[in-house]
């Protein structure tokens, strides 16, 4: 699977190269574009069958009651996921509304409803952790997130420090080497990477 993403990424062209302002607010020299992944259906497809598989490893299907996406990128994955392991959606808003309930979070919420977020990566963990903000201040319980990526960036200590365990299928260094191995990025665009994970 692993081999596989890089592949995907390379073909779709979700690696990219320059300045980039995160979600963070960091200053990366790349960026990995998975919001284009809907529109590859068959990258998209395959995508989602890897985040089922993480799932399905790491986590007990009775482990939780409900699958909540992260916007906004998030939401197109968790949306299928859900689908797939026949569990309630919910999403969680980047504002809460200020009409109809004013509520953070769309979908049926229950009081005790353990609730697996997902989103598409992770850097610092801040969506995340505001999601989980979010779900618990309507009664959700969060200990478990997913992404397909994360960028080493302390996020996984970010979540630990919460109590949200953090499962990913790659990290940013192991997807760089991968992609240096099928030689779509070069050596300098290797380290470029390789130096970003390592400013924790």
């Amino acid at each position: 699977m692993k081999a596989e993403l890089g592949r995907i990424l390379n073909r779709i062209g979700a690696l990219k190269f320059g300045t980039f302002k995160l979600t963070s607010g960091e200053v990366s020299p790349y960026y990995i574009d998975l919001r284009i992944v809907p529109s590859f259906p068959d990258a998209f497809k395959r995508i989602c069958d890897f985040y089922l598989a993480v799932i399905k490893s790491d986590i007990e299907a009775d482990g939780f009651d409900r699958i909540a996406g992260i916007p906004t990128a998030g939401i197109s994955f968790s949306s299928i996921i859900a689908y797939h392991l026949e569990k309630p959606f919910i999403y969680v808003r980047p504002t809460e509304r200020k009409h109809g309930r004013e509520r953070r979070v769309e979908g049926i919420l229950l009081p005790g409803d353990r609730v697996l977020l997902i989103d598409d990566l992770i850097t610092r963990g801040g969506s995340i952790l505001k999601a989980a903000e979010a779900v618990r201040a309507e009664g959700g319980v969060v200990t478990d997130a997913v992404v397909l990526l994360d960028r080493e960036e302390n996020g996984k200590a970010n979540l630990a420090k919460d109590g949200i365990k953090l499962h990913y299928l790659l990290t940013t260094s192991e997807t760089a080497q991968k992609l240096h191995d099928i030689g779509a990025i070069t050596e300098d665009q290797l380290d470029t990477i390789l130096k970003q994970a390592k400013r924790k």
